[in-house]
């Protein structure tokens, strides 16, 4: 009789898929990995991280303006073909 308490119509019903230990695993794990990244992480000095985020904004920018004038001129360029061939 205990197989048939976890069966409908002849299906078995799966078990819950977090028990309350699993829970309490879950958040142990996230402390520790808090703690983990306070303690024993070594992190870039904020000047530097500064410095470094400016960097790549800049060359962002620059990549971002070298891709539009590609499109612009080839943009352009389809333009006229399609107009040269009307």
């Amino acid at each position: 009789s205990t197989g048939l308490q976890n069966q409908v119509s002849g299906v078995r019903v799966s078990q819950p898929v977090l028990k309350k230990t699993d829970m309490a695993a879950i958040i142990t794990y996230i402390k520790d990995s808090f703690e983990e990244l306070r303690t024993n992480v070594s992190w870039t000095p904020r000047a530097e991280l500064q410095r470094l985020v400016v960097i790549v904004f800049v060359f962002s920018v620059l990549f971002s303006l070298a891709i539009w004038g590609a499109d612009t001129v080839l943009s352009s360029v389809v333009s006229g073909y399609f107009k040269f061939i009307n």
